[in-house]
Parts: structure tokens; C-alpha cells; sequence
């Protein structure tokens, strides 16, 4: 079960929605285990307002040795959407990431389920 923490999008014409900004972030694969971040309940909140987003993310573990790249990767993949000013990416600790969040679509990737 994915948590959201918080996900407050402003939707108008032309304006961005959480589902474009979440489709691509899903393109982004963890390189260890080959699945989209969104399906591993990495993302727990998108806000969206007037082109400016902010992402709140987490990873597997706090000394994850590919946090700067993830972020990184988030940050780019998002301003690649058209209608996107600026992105500011929080990578956030609580609630602690667990298998739960993943999508189920992702534990049959992974042979969890």
C-alpha cells in the first residue's frame, strides 16, 4: 500500500496533472531492481502549482548510495514535462519505505507475490 503524504494538484487548462508527472517518474528504474520508482512506492506526495512542482520521495534505506542520483533523476525527468518551470525534490524518512508500499504490479516483478 503506497502512502501519500500529502498530494495537492491544481489542474486547469494547459496545467500539469499528477498522473503525467507520476507516469513519467515511473520511467525512472531503480538500477538494482530493474522496476519504476512509482510502482516501488518510492513517491509518496506530487504538488503542482502554476509550473512550479515539488516532489516528496523516499528510498529503500537512508544510506542508499544512489540518493543524489534518484533525486537527480526526478528533478529532470519532471522539468522535461511541458508546463514544468521549476522542480524541487524533498527525499523524506518517515514514513520509513517498507515492501508494502510497492505496487502489486511490482512484487510480481520481483517474485514477492
Amino acid at each position: 500500500m503506497r502512502v501519500a503524504l500529502y498530494t495537492h494538484i491544481y489542474e486547469g487548462v494547459g496545467m500539469v496533472s499528477e498522473k503525467q508527472v507520476l507516469k513519467v517518474l515511473n520511467e525512472i528504474i531503480d538500477p538494482e531492481l530493474g522496476v519504476g520508482i512509482v510502482d516501488l512506492g518510492f513517491i509518496y506526495g506530487v504538488k503542482v502549482e502554476k509550473g512550479f512542482a515539488e516532489i516528496r520521495m523516499t528510498l529503500t534505506t537512508i544510506g542508499c548510495p544512489l540518493a543524489g542520483w534518484f533525486a537527480m533523476q526526478v528533478e529532470q525527468k519532471v522539468k522535461e514535462i511541458k508546463g514544468v518551470k521549476d522542480v524541487h525534490v524533498h527525499v523524506v524518512w518517515e514514513p520509513a519505505w517498507s515492501i508494502d508500499m510497492m505496487s502489486k504490479k511490482a512484487k510480481l516483478q520481483l517474485g514477492l507475490k
